[in-house]
């Protein structure tokens, strides 16, 4: 670290998060966020800011019956600079006021967006505020066409405004109790929440190559990777709902194409926005094993969405198949992929599964004996991948399974960004040679 400099930026990111998730806390206990009139306490005001700004999804309360309009904005902001990034929201307003981006500045941006260079972040920035207002905008604006004879059109407007920000941001957070139960055979609102979860969760990077290339053969090997680990989940995530649940009354109610809709809509959602349209408690214990999967998977690097992301996913895999035909180098749509982000995509993974499976064995130790452990790495999983969906475990924890969650949920956002950039930023060659030596593998 060079003198001056007083953090690294993967350490502003923390400080950052930690931050404003502080100033969510403070808002959201104000007994002017509760409908009670009272306040609803440190640790569900704590979780319930954390939640939003890791655009997770997970409640300990009901967000329709518990918080007033203050309340519900608060958890949209919150959400929106959660899943935008709160250095994205700082270089617009810089922008804005005339100021230039530093080279620190720059390293900051490039932090939070998960870029791979520093070049071209402003317009990075701008594409990201541009779709995100007009996608959300678009979102908000046909459901509340769709759903206004039901609440009339400024309550339906509302509504969408904050179903369309929870979407596009993967946050999960709905403003009816039954969450999106009652929409599950309403074909409109299931293609406009999940197109919206699917265009936040691909990542800002490829749409943006998208936009600039526009042909297959030209985009970037990232890109690529992002867009067939979206399609192949979904599709797999689907085929694998409808299979394991076909025959049962626990997705569809009335005909096969509701079926259809609410096995499309859970294997989106998974990964890793958290709405719901059936009770996830009721699917078979395999359905909620394949959900586990689709959580810890998640979404695409440099997007709203969490997990271990589909690109770390993909380079695993390549690098399988490379070490399986014998290659010297790992090879994806004719490219070498450098060692060094294999050995990252590696360590994500092997983080990412001590952590998950170090919070589940701790809830064994602390919660309710009738919670079985699919149940807590259910919801584990759940908070770490930033997703929210949920078997109804989480209201009933106790206050330390609630901040061990919490702290899962923070790691969850940060963590697997902070390991990779600090593996980069820490790096330091040694000057002295070892030996090498074989090791038996498998």
């Amino acid at each position: 670290m060079s003198q001056g400099t007083l953090f690294r930026p993967n350490e502003w990111m923390i400080i950052g998060f930690a931050t404003i998730i502080l100033i969510g806390t403070a808002l959201l206990r104000l007994p002017i966020a509760s409908t009670s009139g009272a306040s609803i306490g440190w640790v569900d005001a704590l979780f319930t800011a954390t939640s939003a700004v890791c655009v997770t999804g997970l409640t300990v309360v009901d967000t329709a019956s518990t918080f007033t309009l203050f309340g519900e904005v608060v958890i949209m902001v919150l959400i929106q600079i959660g899943g935008l990034g709160f250095m994205t929201f700082g270089v617009m307003i810089a922008l804005l006021l005339g100021k230039k981006l530093g080279l620190k500045g720059r390293l900051l941006i490039a932090q939070s967006t998960n870029a791979l260079s520093a070049s071209g972040l402003v317009r990075l920035c701008i594409l990201i505020f541009g779709s995100a207002f007009v996608l959300q905008m678009l979102g908000s604006l046909l459901f509340a066409v769709h759903t206004m004879e039901q609440a009339g059109f400024l309550r339906a407007w509302y509504y969408g405004v904050f179903l369309s920000i929870s979407a596009f941001n993967n946050a999960g957070f709905a403003l009816w109790p039954d969450n999106m139960v009652r929409y599950a055979a309403d074909p409109i609102v299931n293609i406009i929440v999940t197109l919206l979860i699917i265009l936040g969760g691909i990542g800002f990077t490829v749409l943006m190559d998208l936009r600039q290339k526009k042909k297959w053969i030209a985009l970037t090997v990232q890109s690529k990777m992002a867009i067939v680990a979206t399609l192949v989940l979904i599709v797999v995530g689907t085929l694998g709902i409808w299979l394991l649940e076909h025959g049962s009354d626990r997705i569809g109610y009335a005909d096969e194409a509701h079926r259809w809709w609410t096995a499309y809509f859970h294997s989106v959602s998974a990964r890793t926005a958290g709405f719901n349209s059936v009770v996830l408690s009721e699917y078979l214990m395999s359905t909620q094993v394949l959900l586990i999967f689709l959580m810890f998977i998640g979404g695409s690097s440099g997007g709203t969405a969490g997990g271990i992301k589909t690109n770390t996913l993909m380079v695993l895999l390549f690098a399988m198949a490379s070490s399986i035909k014998g290659r010297e180098h790992v090879i994806a749509f004719r490219r070498k992929i450098a060692m060094e982000a294999v050995l990252r995509a590696l360590t994500v993974l092997v983080a990412s599964l001590i952590v998950v499976l170090f919070v589940s064995f701790l809830l064994t130790l602390t919660e309710d004996k009738n919670f079985s452990f699919i149940d807590l790495l259910f919801e584990v999983t759940s908070a770490f991948s930033t997703t929210g969906l949920s078997l109804d475990v989480t209201p009933y924890l106790t206050d330390f399974g609630k901040c061990a969650l919490i702290v899962t949920m923070f790691i969850g956002r940060l963590g697997p960004i902070a390991i990779a950039f600090a593996l980069a930023s820490h790096r330091k060659e040694s000057d002295i040679g070892y030996a090498e030596e074989k090791v038996l593998i498998g």
